[in-house]
């Protein structure tokens, strides 16, 4: 080759720019800017999507370049709602599948997902695990079980105290191999694993799942059985508990005991009555029993706490027992509830009985205004305009002017609530801003001097 002549320069793939230019180096992109920056980058994530059939070792590449360039991203980019991170665990499914369409070694596949795992300063891999099973293949996934199994397995059993973080390690690598083990549906695997490390209810219905997918009932519901004993000596309750007791129920149900799913529909019900589990209780209630079991239910929910009281009777339309209940509650009582329950109630009320409503929609307002939440002060304003309609609408005069003289005692200083509060009780007639289109046209005639 002639010394004198140029070499040749590597050839950049058109991909690897585009990557480039989406993640823009050197820039920072703020809180209110990463939606979009995210969705822009998506673009080129889609792009790579497209040739991982045709190309799947060109794929591969490019893929291991877009984490690595996430990586050096990260800095540069306020990921507060996890949205940048959602978008490098879709990169490593990607990954995945490129190099297992290139029939690349799963050993080495696993080996760099694991690297990734441990060196993890971003967070990004945090949860790797639970998403790289919706990837892996059989082959893929058995060598990602023994790569994890080997970290678990190396971690120390006891404190160490000259390695704070031995328990956390072990706690990490056996969680992870649960969740591939689970995948793999490997119960003796999983169940073995258990016996080494603690287990919890959700491992039981883990276990028992598997179970039931095999059709081993009997053996699901020992295994859910065995989960709710532990949950019931547990400090505090967890999702899987109520998972546990819907398994359970439905285990019964197919084993030929329904009065045993009633039974437990039942008791569950007396101690929490709400929506959802008047849901799960007429589930099992034969079609012929249902009315009885309703009016059984709403009788019983009058022990209950007020919010799920007001959804569950908004759901059925029991609005006399719905109205004599809020007759006895009090302004503090509707405020402390959430908005989600008390909005719906204010408008469902708001003609049948308006003065209940004026108090939920001024308990509205107040909740906003008490804590001092500026930015909502347009909803709160919105709602004692509704509870200054719905007072008149009921003749309640009085009250309406003691809710103004406890708002301005009380509030008097927070003006950026005040003067559209004022603005309602004077009855002053709001601006309404003309819509865009028109104001646009009523430039032209400006800009033409009147033609």
């Amino acid at each position: 080759m002639n010394p004198r002549s140029p070499r040749k320069r590597k050839q950049i793939d058109p991909i690897d720019k585009a990557i480039e230019v989406a993640l823009s180096p050197g820039s920072f992109i703020s809180y209110n800017a990463s939606w979009s920056f995210v969705d822009d980058v998506q673009g080129v994530t889609n792009d790579i999507g497209k040739i991982v059939k045709k190309e799947p070792e060109r794929a591969a590449h490019l893929y291991e370049t877009f984490i690595a360039a996430c990586h050096e991203k990260a800095d540069e980019i306020d990921d507060s709602s996890g949205n940048f991170g959602m978008l490098v665990e879709d990169l490593f499914r990607g990954w995945i599948q490129a190099r297992q369409a290139a029939n690349d070694d799963p050993d080495e596949t696993a080996k760099s997902l694991l690297s990734w795992m441990e060196d993890d300063p971003y967070g990004f891999c945090y949860d790797l695990d639970r998403e790289v099973v919706k990837a892996l293949n059989k082959k893929g996934l058995e060598a990602f079980v023994r790569q994890i199994r080997s970290k678990f397995e190396s971690s120390p059993t006891q404190g160490d105290e000259e390695k704070r973080f031995s328990g956390y390690e072990r706690r990490r690598w056996g969680g992870a191999l649960k969740t591939l083990l689970a995948a793999q549906r490997n119960v003796d695997a999983y169940i073995a694993l258990c016996e080494q490390t603690e287990l919890e209810p959700k491992d039981c219905k883990v276990i028992a799942d598997m179970h039931r997918s095999r059709r081993r009932l009997h053996d699901a519901l020992a295994w859910v059985e065995r989960g709710l004993e532990i949950a019931r000596s547990a400090t505090r309750s967890s999702f899987a508990d109520h998972e546990l007791a819907e398994m359970r129920r439905a285990l019964l149900a197919k084993l030929g005991r329904p009065g045993d799913a009633l039974q437990s529909a039942w008791s569950e019900f007396e101690s929490h009555p709400s929506t959802f589990i008047y849901k799960e209780l007429m589930r099992y209630v034969p079609a012929k029993e249902k009315n009885a079991w309703h009016q059984k239910a709403m009788e019983t929910s009058e022990k209950g706490d007020l919010s799920s009281q007001i959804e569950l009777w908004l759901d059925h339309k029991e609005y006399e027992r719905l109205v004599s209940c809020l007759h006895r509650t009090t302004d503090d009582e509707l405020e402390n509830l959430s908005h989600y329950r008390t909005e719906p109630l204010a408008q469902k009320l708001e003609r049948s009985h308006p003065d209940i409503s004026a108090r939920v929609y001024r308990a509205l307002c107040m909740r906003i205004v008490n804590a001092g939440k500026s930015k909502y002060y347009d909803a709160a304003l919105d709602n004692i305009d509704h509870a200054k309609k719905c007072y008149a609408k009921a003749g309640l005069k009085a009250e309406w002017e003691a809710v103004v003289a406890d708002v301005r005692e009380r509030h008097f200083r927070k003006k950026g609530f005040m003067a559209g509060f004022e603005d309602i009780v004077s009855g002053a007639p709001k601006y309404a801003e003309p819509p865009f289109l028109e104001r646009a046209k009523a430039r032209w005639p400006r800009k033409s001097g009147g033609r």
